[in-house]
């Protein structure tokens, strides 16, 4: 049943949501208890739980938060990856798992300067998992020591700020100064930042017909729509409940739901009407992208990937004081084997031979005012606390 079916059926729009029980009223607003960590912390709060409730604020694939930390010995967090929060269809080498591990380790450095104190990081301190999937093992041990020489750093204003954006963007080329200081906020790491405007349209083209290609394949490829399906948190009781996933609080979907009418168990057709309206909108949205940028490094084991997560939110973090938002492109950078011609086109368009394009992202301006993403709260990822 496409919209306007729907909405013969139902009785058209907000009126026809608002009188669904599972669907209060018509407000597209995340529940409170779902955002609530994006509240800054007590400066009381105990010095590790204040570092890490600025950590798990880090953008991570599918918001899935897979971050899991040890507080048992004194002045150390131990984390490791939680391994019930994997994406083993869409990211089955585990990069992009390990990449958002990366940013979460990048806001606990941040966030230990912001109090005087030194964040010792040691990655992988029992040996570094393979390059096929993850395991147990910490993913890194972190010192927390008291530093009067350490400064804080200035991204960390935009901690609280930093949303990503999926929507559309003012169609207005970032300033050279805005570049800058994307480039500067990455300034010693072992990255390689480039980016596009639309000052080269044939560039532009290429990194446009890219995305849409891969996209298209995700959206198509049954197992692949699958595992996006299983991580959506339609309408408030679902995203409350879990605070992760893909959030989706708008009346349309919430109504088709309700009325039993998107099945999440099985793929949708390639030509049915869902699939085609999450195309065009994608495509809308690309077509209207003012710039892409994109990491890459010259080594893929898994301390680099680590790194290029530290860059990316240091990234994210910079283009939020610039006023611009960023919108990973994940899919062409993917591992899975129906994405293999998008992942090399890409990889002949942003990378020189043998260097590995971590994170692709569109970069603009906002149209409208960003969303926090749904977070778990602390007590999820505390597995030893300590006292």
């Amino acid at each position: 049943m496409n919209r306007r079916q729907l909405l013969r059926v139902a009785g058209g729009g907000c009126v026809a949501a608002a009188t669904l029980g599972a669907l209060p009223g018509c407000s597209t607003d995340l529940p409170a208890a779902a955002i609530a960590a994006w509240q800054p912390p007590a400066d009381t709060l105990d010095l590790r739980r204040w570092v890490l409730s600025h950590a798990l604020l880090a953008p991570h694939a599918h918001n899935l938060q897979s971050w899991v930390v040890d507080l048992s010995a004194p002045d150390t967090i131990v984390l490791r990856m939680d391994m019930q929060r994997l994406l083993p269809e869409t990211d089955p080498l585990a990069r992009q798992m390990v990449i958002s591990q990366g940013t979460f380790l990048e806001l606990i450095d941040m966030a230990a300067r912001q109090r005087g104190h030194r964040a010792e990081i040691t990655p992988f301190p029992e040996g570094s998992y393979s390059d096929q999937a993850p395991d147990s093992r910490p993913t890194a041990l972190v010192r927390l020591v008291p530093d009067a020489n350490v400064s804080p750093d200035p991204l960390f204003a935009q901690v609280f700020r930093r949303h990503t954006h999926r929507g559309a963007y003012v169609p207005q080329a970032p300033e050279a100064t805005a570049l800058a200081a994307l480039q500067a906020s990455v300034a010693g790491l072992p990255v390689k930042l480039g980016w596009v405007t639309t000052s080269d349209a044939s560039a532009m083209a290429q990194h446009r017909q890219i995305a849409i290609d891969a996209w298209r394949t995700e959206l198509t490829t049954p197992h692949t729509l699958l595992e996006s399906y299983h991580l959506l948190r339609i309408g408030p009781r679902e995203i409350a409940e879990h605070r992760d996933g893909i959030a989706i609080n708008t009346p349309f979907v919430r109504a088709l739901t309700a009325l039993g009418l998107f099945d999440r168990s099985q793929a949708s057709a390639p030509d049915s009407s869902e699939i085609r309206e999450q195309l065009q909108r994608f495509n809308t949205h690309i077509a209207t992208t003012p710039a892409f940028c994109w990491l890459n490094t010259t080594r893929n084991d898994r301390v680099s990937q680590l790194q290029a997560g530290r860059a990316y939110v240091r990234l994210q973090l910079a283009a939020t004081a610039q006023v611009l938002s960023m919108h990973p492109l994940s899919q062409a950078l993917q591992e899975y084997p129906e994405q293999a011609a998008h992942y090399q086109a890409a990889h002949q368009l942003m990378a020189a031979p043998g260097d590995t394009v971590q994170m692709w992202t569109r970069l603009g301006q906002p149209s409208e005012a960003s969303s926090p993403s749904p977070r778990r709260g602390l007590p999820a990822h505390v597995r030893n606390s300590g006292l």
